[in-house]
């Protein structure tokens, strides 16, 4: 089984398309370039099966050589089973086009659908003729394996849980979401399958999780699949989770096991671990086990850990006394706006936070990530530019030295499918300009972010979202001045970039009022600028990056971890 990652635009090389600021708060760029951590412990549970895996990250390789030819590449793979992840929505254009060059090339392979998006929208997605199968859930490893258990030895499709397939007439069959994992224990996290991968298959660029992985590596554990947070824009909340991979209570990853993976990890590289989910979500007593695991450890790897709620200086005592090599700390209140938080489902105050941000530093947290949005229900334009204002007395509640960052970014590009604001927009106050598949797909190809929002609300149309977005950067950026971190030099600089972002937006808006031939020519001409601006549009980028040393220089390590883990796997 061969496992695909597309772009979220196919091919976007050769599309004049300005995705504005919608990545400039993760890791990947608008390409959307990073794969599901699915990916590894799908192929680590096949590979334990006695089955061969690759991962080809298609996006990455056309990212980062602009002649790298994605038909080529796939036509030269040969597999039984070709794995595409539609996981987040705004892969809705590049994985079908991937289906459909895999069926071009490899017509009697099988193209399997996965991830939380196929999850949602299986039904239009196995009425493709491009695609076979569709994997419904949220812990798919062991079904695949019985997939292709059935597939190699001439099987039964309808004992294979979760599947939705087609058979030799072409009927549908849907076998029902049935394997729910009610924990993670089983479930194998092994970055040495990454590894192994690009050593079997001598493709280092087609193996990373994104781009600029390999300089700047980090890696993850997870506590958690599902979530007890009710968050109405979500798809990953409590009700989304139930609504579309009938999960209806968290499954965690037993404390034990998450220090064996941190154990694993850092066998292999000296690379941060981002901790995801709050390790307090499943209580105090599971937090405390974790950390006294890890403190035991004594790993010299950086700990990167999230926050969904305010937290004390008890608790960062914990945490420092746990991760020797550092830690770091991601929070997302996502509106400074108390109102328009409450209405999200945060039921935490502004006085939390307050209190949170100088207990964090005051107890040994190196840097403090603290993100918020613009486009959310009761948020008004007034309210976007509060919240932006209000980073100035977020910085002044910690010392000049101690690393806040601050970022302010749109809502985008969709509110997600199985979320409470998707199923019930009107109580949320919001209008949706796409419900199926095929509406996503086609807003995709849009030539500008803002033409690819999914939605407006009451409170602002795409216009003032847009603007609104481009102004709470500025008004971001001077409170960052104001509060003596950044220079005025950097500022300038920042705000210059803001600044031709929205006049690309308006040359887009312009172009679009004028016939085919006119429009196609001021978008070609506006490319390679916009090209320019595709990583760091409001904000700074390289913030992002925590200082480590690249892939290269854990070299020796890597080859530590690997004699050991085929040591373990002779046992």
């Amino acid at each position: 089984m061969v496992f695909l990652h597309a772009p979220s635009v196919y091919d976007f090389r050769k599309k004049p398309i300005f995705y504005g600021p919608v990545s400039d708060v993760i890791p990947s760029s608008p390409v959307f370039e990073m794969y599901p951590i699915g990916f590894m412990t799908i192929s680590a549970q096949l590979i334990a099966a006695g089955y061969r895996t690759r991962i080809v990250n298609i996006a990455g390789q056309m990212l980062a050589d602009q002649k790298f030819d994605a038909e080529k590449k796939i036509k030269g793979i040969d597999a039984d089973v070709y794995g595409i992840d539609l996981h987040w929505m705004p892969h809705a254009h590049g994985a079908i086009e991937l289906a459909k060059i895999v069926k071009k090339y490899h017509p009697d392979a099988k193209v399997e659908f996965g991830g939380l998006t196929s999850s949602y929208f299986y039904d239009e997605l196995i009425r493709r003729p491009e695609i076979d199968l569709v994997m419904r859930g949220d812990t798919t490893e062991v079904p695949t394996v019985k997939l292709l258990d059935a597939l190699s030895k001439g099987g039964d499709l309808s004992e294979v849980p979760n599947l939705v397939w087609k058979d030799a007439e072409g009927r549908i069959h849907e076998n029902g979401v049935t394997h729910v994992l009610e924990d993670l224990d089983s479930v194998i996290f092994d970055y040495g399958v990454m590894i192994k991968n690009v050593i079997r298959t001598m493709d280092v660029k087609g193996s990373l999780p994104w781009k600029s992985w390999a300089e700047t590596p980090l890696t993850s554990v997870f506590t958690v699949r599902g979530c007890s947070v009710n968050c109405a824009e979500c798809g990953g909340s409590r009700d989304a989770n139930g609504r579309v991979v009938c999960r209806h209570k968290p499954a965690f990853r037993s404390p034990a096991k998450l220090a064996e993976d941190v154990a694993n990890i850092n066998s292999y590289m000296k690379a941060p671990i981002f901790i995801v989910g709050d390790l307090r979500q499943a209580g105090m007593k599971y937090a405390d086990e974790f950390l006294n695991a890890v403190k035991e450890l004594d790993p010299d790897n950086h700990f990167v850990i999230e926050l969904f709620n305010g937290a004390n200086a008890e608790y960062f005592k914990k945490c420092d006394r746990a991760f020797g090599g550092g830690w770091s700390i991601e929070f997302s209140p996502d509106s400074y706006d108390e109102a328009v938080r409450m209405a999200l489902g945060k039921g935490y105050t502004n006085e939390a936070i307050e209190r949170t941000l100088p207990a964090a530093f005051e107890n040994g947290c190196s840097r403090f990530d603290l993100f918020f949005m613009t486009g959310l229900p009761q948020q008004t334009r007034e309210s976007a530019m509060e919240t932006a204002r209000g980073a100035k007395r977020l910085w002044d509640c910690v010392r000049k030295d101690d690393d806040l960052f601050i970022y302010d970014s749109p809502f985008a590009p969709f509110v997600d499918p199985g979320s409470r604001a998707f199923e019930d927009p009107e109580k949320w106050g919001y209008k949706l300009r796409a419900r199926t598949l095929e509406d996503h797909r086609k807003l995709l190809d849009s030539p500008s972010w803002k033409h690819v929002l999914s939605y407006e609300t009451v409170w602002m149309n795409r216009d003032e979202i847009a603007e609104t977005s481009y102004d709470a950067a500025i008004a971001l950026t001077d409170a960052q001045l104001e509060s003596g971190r950044l220079t005025e030099e950097g500022a300038r600089i920042r705000n210059e970039r803001t600044e031709t972002a929205r006049r690309i937006m308006h040359t887009i808006d312009e172009a679009l009022t004028l016939d085919k031939e006119e429009c196609d020519r001021r978008l070609w001409a506006i490319k390679e600028e916009g090209v320019r601006m595709m990583d760091s549009t409001i904000t700074d980028k390289n913030d992002l990056d925590w200082k480590t040393g690249s892939i290269w220089a854990n070299a020796p390590r890597v080859a530590v971890g690997l004699l050991k883990s085929f040591g373990r796997r002779s046992r």
